[in-house]
């Protein structure tokens, strides 16, 4: 009933730029707190951005970056579509990783920095980037 799916991955030059889309279904997603987490071989999964459910469509919110993509990254959501979105840009080597979108409901304006707080999946779309 639950689908999560992400998109938009590819192989990019660095510095390139891609914009990733998670679309979701069966899921109360203008409830839910979102995340986008990446994970490369042998390395641990890591938070990279998270948006509460006020950052879609309404004032304030909250959103997160990782230290390493909070000057690349931009993580926006279209609650009347049910979908989330990760523009990147200046896309490095290590950049490179499965990325995942996920969801959980909090029941208030907030989105967790750690993937254990997750309920719902995707499958993750990857992301390679080029030296």
């Amino acid at each position: 009933q639950v689908q999560v799916v992400e998109s938009g991955g590819g192989l990019v030059q660095a510095g390139g730029s891609l914009r990733l889309s998670c679309t979701t279904s069966g899921l109360n997603f203008d409830d839910y707190g979102m995340g986008w987490f990446r994970q490369a071989p042998g390395k641990e999964r890591e938070g990279v951005s998270c948006i509460s459910w006020r950052g879609g469509g309404r004032s304030g919110g909250r959103t997160y970056y990782a230290d390493s993509v909070k000057d690349r990254f931009a993580v926006s959501r279209d609650n009347a579509k049910n979908t989330l979105y990760l523009q990147i840009d200046s896309l490095k080597p290590e950049d490179t990783a499965m990325y995942y979108c996920a969801g959980a409901y909090w029941g208030y304006d907030y989105c967790s920095r750690s993937g254990k707080d997750y309920i719902y999946w995707g499958q993750g779309t990857q992301v390679t980037v080029s030296s």
